[in-house]
């Protein structure tokens, strides 16, 4: 099973969500997903290190999907610069290095050299797609071939709001 994960803060903690799908052209989760996590289960937000603090989150909610992931998108980068590990490389640890990650960022970051611009519908504004387990191209090409005609994907969309609406 693929899952998009992603995760939003709040006073009170912070809710991470697992969308699952079985193929990259999906357009509805056969799967949804949710943990919330108090304050103190996650780090604190330190620039350039998203991973202290989402990284908890993310394995938290990994811990409970339904179904073993095969892959897993997040929302940002997998490398932050050549052999500078992000978030995705350091899930991909994290998991024992058996499940690929590919990651989506909506801005870029001019370290990321080795994400692969892609543009989806009719947005001149990229996505920016990296991976390890898999080529940054292969991964590119799955998240172009995801359901929906606008600049995110149906269900990177779908993981957000199953975050933000979670109460």
């Amino acid at each position: 099973m693929l899952y998009a994960v992603d995760v939003d803060y709040r006073d009170d903690g912070a809710v991470a969500g697992a969308v699952g799908f079985s193929v990259w052209t999906a357009g509805v989760a056969a799967t949804t997903t949710v943990v919330t996590l108090a304050p103190g289960q996650y780090g604190e937000y330190v620039p350039g290190q998203l991973y202290l603090r989402e990284l908890p989150c993310v394995l938290a909610v990994l811990a409970l999907v339904p179904v073993p992931a095969t892959t897993v998108v997040i929302d940002g980068y997998v490398w932050l610069g050549d052999g500078v590990p992000g978030l995705g490389a350091r899930l991909h640890a994290a998991l024992g290095g058996a499940v690929p990650v590919v990651g989506v960022a909506k801005t870029r970051y001019l370290s990321a050299t080795q994400a692969v611009e892609v543009r989806r519908g009719s947005s001149a504004s990229p996505l920016f797609v990296g991976a390890v387990g898999m080529a940054a191209e292969q991964a590119a090409a799955a998240v172009l071939s995801m359901h929906g005609a606008h600049r995110l994907p149906t269900l990177l969309k779908q993981a957000d709001r199953l975050c933000r609406d979670h109460r």
